[in-house]
């Protein structure tokens, strides 16, 4: 699997940001949600968890990249 994500052109870095990126829209959506006691804000705050959730994924693919690209290449 990392060995097609490297094919399409996905790279360590771009996983590293987005993992930043589900941290930052975790926070806002927890900072953007009504007040409390109101449905909505349940909601955001189930959404904010479920993407905040992402960023290990995301940091673990990244890693997972950074050691395909030192990898010598094969041929």
């Amino acid at each position: 699997m990392i060995k097609v994500l490297k094919t399409i052109g996905l790279n360590s870095e771009v996983a590293y940001l987005a993992s930043i990126a589900s941290i930052a829209a975790s926070i806002a959506a927890w900072r953007l949600a009504g007040p409390k006691g109101d449905d909505k804000r349940a909601g955001a705050e189930r959404w904010g968890i479920f993407v905040g959730l992402w960023a290990p994924t995301f940091m673990a693919l990244g890693n997972a990249l950074k050691v395909e690209e030192k990898a010598p290449a094969a041929g």
